[in-house]
């Protein structure tokens, strides 16, 4: 059992809870009808390795020992044409996500805190 000194990586159930989130999380994501354009033309590849630089990007900003080796955010999401709209919507897949595992409230709450200090690197419009 974790605690209130642990680190979020810890009280979130470690690499494999958050490779699960990421496993669940992209299809909702490229199934979105306003959102999917983001993968339309990506191979399955491209996509294994996104979803490996996602967990490794949530993983190491949650405390965990992975190392993200991916692009800043800002660079990353440059030229996408990503606006408010589609943050949005991300935010709902994430929250229904986050919903499914039945993440508690506390690190629902840290966890959106944290994606919602990306917005500024990522959201264009």
């Amino acid at each position: 059992m974790t605690d209130a000194n642990s680190s979020l990586y810890e009280r979130l159930g470690g690499y494999n809870a958050i490779a699960a989130v990421a496993s669940d999380l992209l299809p909702r994501l490229m199934a979105d009808s306003e959102l999917g354009r983001f993968w339309e033309h990506r191979g399955a590849d491209g996509i294994e390795r996104e979803k490996q630089l996602l967990i490794d990007f949530l993983s190491h900003n949650a405390g965990g020992p992975m190392y993200y080796t991916g692009r800043n955010m800002t660079l990353t999401h440059r030229g996408m044409r990503i606006s408010n709209s589609d943050w949005e919507h991300f935010i709902g897949h994430l929250q229904a996500t986050l919903n499914h595992f039945q993440l508690a409230e506390a690190e629902q709450i840290d966890v959106l805190g944290f994606i919602e200090s990306t917005k500024t690197e990522i959201v264009e419009a």
